[in-house]
């Protein structure tokens, strides 16, 4: 009996030969193509055969991978996932995988070591070859960042200066930008660092030696 698998991508070569190349594996059948995500849901709702692994782009239009990644995962919690991609930056790699996908995969692999990639999905549940073990042993290894560090340098020197006493107007006409924009930076800090008053901006820029 075949395994059954769908196929999610907007490219309708690289999908049609993609269909071609899986219907060859022994074992493995390919029963729909989707060409983004809402018409790979309205697919779902219409078959009647039980999907055992889906192949999914990242950038589609419409209803792209991360959000077809989460309604399959919110309602076919089982049903296996593995990424097809162009893409491999390291924070594509970590959020497919925080987000429930089984495997990565990028577009230039191999019949073979696609092949292998199902074959090692539906026995132990994923497959993560050396491209995505390296980045995930990169994600554990590396240093936490402080949290000014995840500041912009804009927003840096807007903190610096609200641990003075010039008023946002007066910090407004320094930076050469309009109230309006200097609001905006107070607010993202606010969000950002999860404070509420300019007194807890100027605590947490002395706490990170911002200012002195």
């Amino acid at each position: 009996m075949s395994h059954k698998i769908a196929i999610v991508d907007d490219h309708y070569l690289f999908t049609k030969a993609l269909e071609d190349m899986v219907n060859n594996f022994d074992g493995y059948e390919v029963i729909f193509c989707a060409e983004n995500g809402k018409d790979f849901i309205d697919k779902m709702s219409k078959q009647k055969n039980k999907v055992d692994v889906v192949l999914l782009d990242l950038n589609m239009p419409i209803m792209n991978g991360f959000e077809t990644l989460a309604w399959i995962k919110s309602h076919h919690f089982d049903l296996k996932v593995l990424i097809l991609s162009m893409n491999d930056e390291e924070s594509n790699i970590l959020k497919a995988v925080r987000e429930g996908s089984n495997g990565y995969l990028l577009k230039n692999t191999t019949p073979n070591d696609l092949k292998l990639a199902l074959d090692h999905l539906l026995t132990n549940g994923f497959y993560h070859n050396e491209l995505v073990s390296s980045v995930l042993l990169n994600s554990v290894n590396a240093k936490p960042k402080k949290p000014h560090e995840e500041l912009k340098d804009q927003e840096i020197r807007f903190l610096k200066l609200a641990c003075t006493e010039m008023t946002y107007k007066e910090i407004a006409d320094e930076m050469c930008l309009s109230p309006k924009t200097i609001d905006g930076y107070r607010q993202a800090l606010f969000d950002k660092l999860n404070i509420k008053s300019r007194v807890g901006l100027v605590l947490f820029a002395m706490h990170q030696k911002i200012v002195d």
